[in-house]
């Protein structure tokens, strides 16, 4: 299986699946010198794994990170460790599998699963759990993503949260950081977290699931990351998130909504400042333009379809072409958006690290802003 790797500079390559011994990622590219601990990647991690609420899988992963190279302490570095700028290999294992749970569809295909497909590509397929489709790769990516924000200059905070669950989207004017935190479902709107808590608890009992919107803001990105035409800034970040699991559109700033705008609205007009680079009226352009970021903050939205596996039979059909109505059992997300919001935030902070690279490596200096 090829296309296990994303980046360019900043390369991360992960593997493992669902049900296997272990999963984890190798990160290229990154600059020697860095602190980094076990405990920092674990923090982040902590935000994604399973069995956190009622909401979310009830399967025990514990995911605890080992780094398994590229990092080096001794008494020159003061007994920190710190990055060597040599590949580091992180490994999580998988502790909390039932396989069992999945036998009675291993000749069968899930309807809205990668199942079929897998199986048309490669003629074999891990049926348990959904092997390498599964949504447990994203461990890997969110690990992967903590050592990227090492790599950021000081003053970027990338933050993610849930902003819709099925029909029902926040008040953005109860918009709130702070609340993100405070609920299972990293929603910034206290009174919607409150309402999303009965609703996907109908959800869930009716043995069903509904899908969602994360949105993701990077605030205190330099001006000038990114590159016209085929390394657009904003086109790395579509296929980025695209590529998290059950992703099914992502948007830019305004995204589809500016179809429905005049070019004097959509403009985001500028004025002088005191520090000679212009102050923005507006972000519908979500922070990049063509291609290349403005400095303001990048705004990247995207809708998680509903989980496929659900208790609901659905008609399908087996590997030998026979009708069969399926139930699938096991361990399900009842809403597989609320564990995306860190993926989010690891795929936004990959994305910006590696073009943060590449523009050093052309351009030189440690910003994008104009010299």
């Amino acid at each position: 299986m090829s296309h296990n790797t994303f980046g360019h500079l900043f390369r991360v390559t992960t593997f493992g699946e669902s049900h296997g011994v272990a999963l984890g990622c190798v990160v290229d590219g990154c600059p020697p010198g860095l602190p980094l601990e076990a405990a920092e990647i674990q923090a982040e991690l902590d935000r994604r794994k399973p069995g956190q609420s009622r909401f979310t899988t009830q399967r025990r992963e514990p995911d605890q990170v080992k780094i398994l190279s590229g990092v080096f302490a001794d008494d020159r570095t003061g007994g920190r460790q710190l990055t060597t700028g040599t590949p580091i290999a992180l490994m999580i294992e998988n502790t909390d599998q039932r396989s069992k749970d999945y036998s009675e569809i291993r000749d069968g295909y899930r309807p809205g699963h990668a199942d079929y497909t897998y199986d048309a590509k490669y003629g074999i397929r891990d049926y348990r759990g959904g092997g390498r489709s599964s949504a447990r790769e994203t461990a890997a990516r969110v690990a992967a993503g903590a050592i990227a924000r090492k790599v950021l200059p000081g003053g970027v905070v990338i933050r993610a949260a849930l902003v819709q669950m099925g029909p029902h989207a926040i008040d953005r004017g109860n918009w709130d950081w702070e609340e993100v935190a405070r609920n299972p479902f990293f929603c910034p709107d206290p009174k919607a977290a409150a309402a999303y808590e009965t609703y996907l608890d109908g959800i869930r009992k009716d043995g069903s699931s509904v899908g969602a919107v994360i949105e993701v803001v990077a605030e205190g990105v330099p001006a000038g990351l990114g590159a016209p035409v085929y390394g657009k800034l904003d086109a790395d970040l579509a296929a980025a998130m695209m590529s998290i699991n059950a992703v099914k559109g992502v948007e830019i700033g305004d995204g589809f909504a500016s179809a429905a705008l005049r070019g004097e609205e959509n403009a985001d007009e500028m004025r002088a400042s005191n520090d000679g680079r212009p102050t923005f009226l507006a972000n519908h352009a979500g922070g990049i333009l063509g291609g290349i970021s403005s400095g303001q903050p990048i705004v990247c939205r995207f809708a998680v379809k509903p989980t496929s596996s659900i208790l609901t039979p659905r008609r399908s059909v087996t590997r030998d072409n026979r009708d069969i109505d399926l139930v699938t059992k096991g361990r399900h997300d009842p809403c597989v958006g609320i564990r995306a919001v860190p993926v989010a935030e690891a795929m936004m902070a990959c994305v910006l690290a590696d073009h943060y690279l590449r523009h050093r490596g052309q351009v030189g200096g440690e910003t994008g802003e104009r010299r």
